[in-house]
């Protein structure tokens, strides 16, 4: 193995993301350069169809064509993709590429920093740690009454209505226990493809 795969480079290139997700395509030396574990192992998480999907948005912010989009339009664009950055995020994704906020990114990079944020926003570990804040007793469990409490009094206020659904859809009864487990499945499944 040479010594600079041990060293840590540039971020991947796109043809280090089509590697990996199965695709034939050759960078012009890029990969060569950025394919160490580093690399790789970001590429991994991200498919052909993913890879596909980001293009088509990035190429809706590319006005002109020059196979880059704008800083300010990074936060739009992420969000168009499901990804719920905040504008902090956004900024530290910007300056971790070395890119101010009047500057440019490229699809690699705009590729690198999806997944990276992709990576950090994991719902399920979020809810799980909410609900665990909320259980003092350490039970493994949470009342409905005071998940319902949590839910329409902090961060992003559910509606009664909200909550009723939701407790609806994940079969739980006003005043029953909410296991933590069963509860997170329930809720972080795919939605129904109609």
């Amino acid at each position: 193995m040479a010594a600079e795969h041990l060293l840590p480079g540039p971020p991947p290139s796109l043809a280090d993301f089509r590697l990996e997700a199965g695709g034939t395509e050759r960078g012009s030396g890029s990969s060569e350069r950025t394919s160490g574990s580093r690399g790789l192992r970001m590429a991994k998480f991200l498919s052909q169809d993913q890879i596909n999907e980001y293009k088509e948005c990035f190429s809706l912010y590319d006005k002109q064509q020059r196979g880059k989009i704008k800083a300010t339009d990074l936060m739009v664009a992420m969000r168009c993709l499901g990804a719920s950055p905040t504008p902090g995020e956004v900024q530290r994704h910007l300056q971790t590429h070395g890119i101010d906020g009047n500057g440019e990114l490229d699809f690699s990079t705009f590729l690198t920093i999806m997944h990276m944020q992709i990576k950090q926003e994991d719902p399920k570990k979020e809810i799980l740690l909410a609900m665990l804040m909320a259980d003092k007793e350490k039970k493994g469990y949470i009342m409905a009454s005071d998940l319902r409490s949590k839910l329409t009094s902090l961060g992003e206020k559910l509606t009664h209505k909200e909550v009723d659904d939701l407790f609806r859809e994940a079969g739980i009864e006003p005043n029953g226990k909410v296991k933590y487990d069963e509860f997170i499945h329930k809720i972080t499944l795919p939605g129904q493809d109609y």
